[in-house]
């Protein structure tokens, strides 16, 4: 759960940096779970109601959720040196999906890249620079 708040939180609109498997991972699993919870809620209160107006819930959640995903998801491609126009792969008819979901499972590369340090190795960060002229 920390993970989704913390792209809905913290990360929201932000397309720079890197974001590890287990921050994207769990973001869509949550946000999977929230979706389905919605959709149920919403379909029983439109049944109990008579009122078709509940089925926008799930909608307005869908909105709101467009951009901290691929805010996510780009940093999550940033984390295997990609740019974020590689998630226009998953446009591609069949192998498009298939390709864009092995990218997203890839582990990220060790150490700093072109789109910042590495995630999962903060507190290394200054024997990686070590030696380097900036």
């Amino acid at each position: 759960m920390k993970w989704y708040l913390k792209v809905i939180r913290d990360n929201y609109a932000n397309f720079n940096g890197r974001a590890r498997r287990q921050e994207y991972w769990m973001f869509v699993l949550f946000n999977f779970l929230f979706a389905i919870g919605i959709v149920m809620i919403s379909g029983t209160l439109a049944t109990m109601t008579d009122v078709p107006a509940f089925i926008g819930l799930y909608f307005i959640y869908i909105i709101a959720i467009i951009i901290p995903s691929l805010a996510v998801a780009v940093r999550r491609l940033h984390d295997i040196n990609k740019s974020g126009w590689f998630y226009l792969v998953g446009l591609i008819p069949i192998i498009g999906g298939i390709w864009l979901i092995v990218l997203l499972a890839t582990e990220g590369d060790r150490g700093p890249n072109q789109y910042g340090p590495d995630p999962k190795n903060v507190s290394n960060l200054e024997i990686d620079e070590i030696g380097t002229v900036s």
